[in-house]
């Protein structure tokens, strides 16, 4: 019976995953804030992807909004949106309205899980901020050391959860009470996980009450939309079907092997037989990535190796080389999974597959991690190594959970192999 099962490792599935469009999120911009739409507008994916809009108030004026096209933001909101959609840009612009250059405190807080999440965010605020001057940014992230009793002149405040709570409560930069949009960047992490989840209710309860809120994340487990919706007043939610949370746009692979050895053989021939431009190998342990990286670097790979007990500064310097493509592969542990985007990636392999502490199948963290290939509409591939009948178990569960099928690929087969890069 379990030969039966193994043998027979996808069900067939029907899958229609589109990713969401964040094109447009403010009707009323200066003309600096209107440039930097039609900036940004250029480089998003343009889809027709069904989503579901979750209304407070049956009045409201967004009851009949049917996609972020749509979508004007003058009320809290809860948003789910696919990796690579420009859920960052939403926000970011939508701070970008609300700024008055003219008034010299903190104005808006955007709060992000990792110090390497709130630096891109900065960036992407310096990339379109180039129009606008006046509005200045700080980063409140670990080792940013300022001194006691000053008050922060910046009107945009990126940070992660435990500083910016300090910030705003210890050392008292910022007065929270003159915050206009509180944002939560990746926000089911920041409610899900112990710590950030407290940090960013303090902050949160110390916000005026007419503070806009937004929450966006590319996934949302039912207990944290719960949780989500009694921590923001009145929220409009805009969420994707369950159906449609994978992208359509990266293609799913698997490959049996029966060890690390026959994993790693297989990642051999897959380069032996497609071009990549670059990619991200992620595994369960600090072990297991470091001897693969040790083992790509001996194959003649220029490999970068990122892991949780990196400084901070050390896990910017990685991720800095890589993004600039002084090194092709990044091996890494889930430290890299959520938000990083750097554009040449074209394949994302999952040495290990993803579970959660109690060995069950992390789908949010998959659905992060393949998001990494694939940005903005960008054919992506994503390949799946399963080397036990415990792993091909999570497969088949992540298959379900997205009703996506992921199909088999024979890394023995180099034309088979040179077919899904076509």
């Amino acid at each position: 019976m379990a030969t039966d099962s193994w043998a027979q490792a996808v069900d067939e599935q029907e899958a229609a995953a589109e990713s969401v469009t964040l094109r447009k999120v403010l009707c009323k911009l200066t003309s600096a804030q209107s440039l930097l739409n039609k900036l940004i507008r250029n480089n998003l994916v343009n889809t027709t992807n069904q989503v579901e809009v979750l209304q407070k108030d049956p009045n409201s004026p967004l009851y009949s909004v049917k996609s972020f096209e749509e979508l004007r933001l003058p009320q809290n909101l809860i948003a789910q949106s696919q990796s690579g959609t420009g859920k960052t840009a939403a926000f970011v612009l939508a701070m970008l309205s609300h700024v008055d250059p003219n008034n010299k405190f903190p104005q808006c807080l955007c709060v992000s899980p990792t110090y390497e999440l709130a630096l891109q965010t900065g960036k992407v605020i310096e990339q379109m901020g180039k129009y606008y001057p006046e509005v200045q940014l700080v980063y409140a992230i670990r080792g940013n050391k300022l001194q006691r009793g000053m008050k922060l002149q910046e009107q945009i405040v990126i940070g992660t959860p435990g500083t910016m709570l300090d910030w705003c409560s210890k050392f008292k930069f910022i007065d929270p009470k003159k915050i206009k949009v509180f944002v939560l960047d990746e926000a089911d992490v920041m409610i899900a996980t112990q710590g950030h989840q407290d940090q960013s209710i303090r902050i949160q309860r110390m916000l005026p009450k007419n503070c806009q809120m937004l929450l966006f994340s590319a996934t949302f487990e039912e207990s944290v939309w719960s949780f989500a919706q009694r921590i923001v007043p009145e929220p409009n939610i805009i969420k994707l079907k369950r159906e449609e949370e994978t992208l359509d746009t990266i293609k799913q692979y698997y490959v049996l092997c029966n060890s690390k050895e026959e994993k790693f053989e297989a990642l051999c021939n897959i380069y032996g037989a497609i071009t990549i431009a670059q990619a991200m190998i992620f595994c369960h342990t600090r072990k297991t990535a470091g001897w693969l990286a040790g083992e790509l670097s001996r194959e003649g790979h220029q490999v970068a190796l990122l892991s949780g007990e990196m400084q901070v500064e050390q896990r910017a310097a990685v991720i800095e080389r890589f993004r600039d493509g002084k090194e092709k592969v990044l091996v890494t542990t889930n430290v890299c999974a959520r938000g990083i985007d750097v554009e040449q990636v074209s394949v994302v392999i999952n040495f290990d597959l993803p579970v959660d502490k109690d060995g069950n199948p992390d789908n949010e963290t998959y659905l992060h991690r393949i998001g990494r290939t694939g940005r903005f509409g960008k054919r992506g591939l994503a390949i799946n190594m399963v080397d036990s009948r415990m792993s091909m178990n999570i497969l088949n569960r992540i298959q379900e959970h997205f009703n996506k099928k992921i199909e088999k690929l024979n890394t023995d087969d180099l034309d088979e192999i040179e077919k899904i890069a076509s």
